[in-house]
This record gives structure tokens, sequence and C-alpha cells, in this order.
């Protein structure tokens, strides 16, 4: 197959995507490399479209030459990494900056790629691009390397982008997965795939009551970022908040009525994501011992369950549907953390010690991050429990 009309490039052109396989790998953490994201960093940094982005924003920032560096110093510079050869890169569909953040480690770790785009034409998606078609044009090298393509799903197109790469990074849910895995792989081809996870968040409420006016305020924004600013549609956005302590009572009602505060100036909740939401309610009380916490609108909307169990996350919805229960210990998030779909455990008031505890003692399936609440959305290049500079280069074993 040979692309078509179907196909629509936002960086690159058919004669690049053809001529791609014939393109040289590089070195980890090429100069080349270094230089190209440094320079988007700026684009981005320096230019107004991205301001009203805080995701741009944050992918900007820790895109800096200095922080890239940093990161640069963690890879073994007496082992000798370098590319794969074509990444193909197969994004979401409900986080913009997602395909970059997949793109990031695949060119530092020496790879050229092709990166499908998400079908929904979120204005991120053009800020990112736009920022590296300005900077390709005194990259002609580079330039060759890269290809980013907005098409639909066809398995004709499937079929053909697979077999060009030597690795394939699906982000999506399962379905998604399933259906690329149904396009073949060359023999030595290797694939990472980012399938559907969920995440929780565990209060101690003594902390939180504890703490003083401007930091309960940081509290607030951080989780707002975690959860609204992505819809709750990201893995690593809470679904489940539970809460320790003693005043769990006291410090729930502070806590959401802070975030009501910060929901009601920021975000527009659409009439079809209220009514999924009382839509999930009366699915999750039928099949659970489930109890609806009354406000005065939709924007939050709070469920309180009287028991973690295995698949409650089967009834988690986006747009501000979060479940709630109240444990008497640490270890009672077992249920919820045993699963391999649980990604992200953020926390706030509960020591470092005691959450290494808890995974040192009962080895949960899942569970890949642990980080403080607010700090979810903050990129890696462990993802997943994956190195993934490792993982997307080939390394050459000298003796």
């Amino acid at each position: 197959m040979q692309p078509g009309s179907s196909m629509k490039f936002l960086l690159g052109s058919e004669a690049v995507l053809a001529a791609l396989p014939q393109q040289k790998v590089r070195a980890v953490f090429s100069k080349q490399a270094m230089d190209f994201l440094a320079e988007v960093s700026q684009r981005i940094l320096r230019g107004k479209a991205a301001r009203a982005y805080s995701d741009i924003m944050t992918l900007a920032f820790w895109c800096r030459r200095g922080n890239l560096e940093q990161l640069k110093q963690q890879y073994d510079r007496h082992r000798f990494f370098q590319g794969r050869g074509i990444a193909f890169h197969v994004a979401p569909s409900n986080v913009p900056a997602t395909f970059f953040y997949s793109f990031i480690p695949s060119v530092l770790a020496g790879n050229t790629n092709i990166v499908r785009l998400p079908s929904k034409e979120f204005p991120q998606v053009e800020i990112l691009c736009q920022a590296m078609r300005e900077t390709l044009r005194g990259m002609p090298a580079m330039a060759k390397e890269i290809v980013m393509v907005r098409c639909g799903h066809e398995k004709e197109i499937n079929d053909y982008l697979s077999s060009l790469c030597s690795l394939r990074v699906i982000w999506g849910g399962n379905a998604t997965i399933g259906e690329l895995r149904a396009s073949p792989l060359r023999p030595r081809a290797t694939e990472i795939t980012f399938a559907d996870r969920y995440s929780l968040a565990v209060i101690d409420a003594e902390a939180y009551l504890a703490s003083p006016a401007d930091e309960k305020e940081n509290i607030t924004q951080g989780f707002y970022n975690d959860t609204y600013l992505s819809d709750q549609a990201a893995c690593v956005s809470p679904r489940i908040v539970i809460w320790l302590g003693e005043n769990t009572k006291l410090a729930r009602e502070a806590f959401w009525s802070r975030l009501r505060a910060w929901v009601d100036k920021r975000y527009p909740l659409e009439p079809v994501q209220a009514v999924n939401k009382l839509l999930k309610m009366y699915l999750l009380g039928a099949h659970k011992e489930a109890r609806f916490i009354p406000s005065a609108d939709n924007k939050i909307f709070r469920v309180e369950v009287a028991a973690l169990e295995a698949d409650l996350m089967a009834y988690k919805e986006n747009s501000g549907f979060f479940m709630e229960y109240t444990a008497e210990k640490l270890a009672d998030i077992l249920p919820i953390c045993d699963n391999e779909a649980c990604q992200t455990l953020s926390y706030y008031g509960v020591s470092k010690e005691a959450l290494r505890e808890f995974m040192t003692m009962h080895h949960p399936q899942g569970v890949d991050r642990i980080v403080p609440l607010g700090r979810t959305m903050e990129f890696s290049f462990v993802w997943d429990g994956v190195d993934l500079i490792r993982a997307m280069a080939r390394e050459v074993e000298m003796i």
C-alpha cells in the first residue's frame, strides 16, 4: 500500500515518509535531537499561543536544554545505545499532548519517527506541530526523519505503517491495542503498549487539616490539574479518593469546598457530561453498595463506596466523577492496587516510608507510579514501569 488521500501530513510529506526507511539512526541523546527539542521548547515558551494551555507550557518547560542535559546524565555513558530504526507512534484520542511525550524519548533514543496524531483537532496539537515546523526549517537533516500524520484507522493504513517500523508504540484503550496488533510487525520489530489504566489518590485527613491555608490552596490547584485539566480522561487522573485518619468528615468537607470554588471559576460542564455521570452513578448503585453525596450541581460528582473491590473501576467516569472511601489503614487500598490496570497512586500526608512498606509487603500487580498529589501529570522517562529511553533504543554490547 502507498499512503493516499486519507493521510493529512502535519509534519513531513508523502515523499519524506517514503524515504524514511533509508534514513540512518542516531546515537542516544545526539546533539541534533537535543538541539531540536530545546529549540521547540524555546519557540513555545516565547510564543503567545501556548499560554492558554498549561499542558503545553509544562511540556515546553520540561524540554528545556538544562533539563535534557540533566536527564542525559542518568544514562551510562560507558554503554553504547543507538536508535532501533523507524518508530511508529499511535497517539490516544483523548489527551492532546501525549503524542509529543511519546515522541520525545524516541527522538532522544535515536529513532526516526512516524506519529499518528489524535483524530480530534486539538489546538495543542497544532501549536506543537507549528513549533516543530518552524524549528525544522533550520534543520533540514532532522526534517527528513520526522513524519506526523492525521489519518483514519483503516487496517490498510495500520498495516502499511506497521510494516515500516522497528518499534511500535501504542497509547490507547485495550480495543485500540487489539486493533493495531492485527497489523503484523517485522520479525525483529518490538512493541510498547500503554493500555487503559486508572489511578487513585490517598489523603491523610489530619495532615490536610493541619496544613496552612496557602498549602491547602496549592493542594486544591494540584488536584484540579490532576483531574479537570484532562477532563479526568488521562490514565493518571485519580478516579477515587481514599481518606485515612480520624477527622475524615471535617477534612472531606474542607477539601471539596475548596475544590468547588476552583471548579466553578474554571470548568465548563457540558450537558452530555452531566448525563453520563448520572447514568454511571445509577449503574454503580445497582451493582455496589454506594451513596451519592448531593452537591449544588453536577460539576463535582461524589459517590461514597462501602468497600474497595477489585472491579470497582469498571464504573469510573470522566468530567469530575469521584468515588470516595474512608480506610482504617493504608493496607486497605490493596484491592484497588492489586490490579495491573492500576497506574498512579498520588498522596498527601502519607510518608514515603509507609508507601514503600506497603509496596514491599504486598507487591501489588498494579501501581507503576507513586507521586505527590498535584504531580500526576508530570512526565518521566520511566512510564508505566518502562524505561522509555532504554526500551526505545538498541544496546550494542561491547566486550
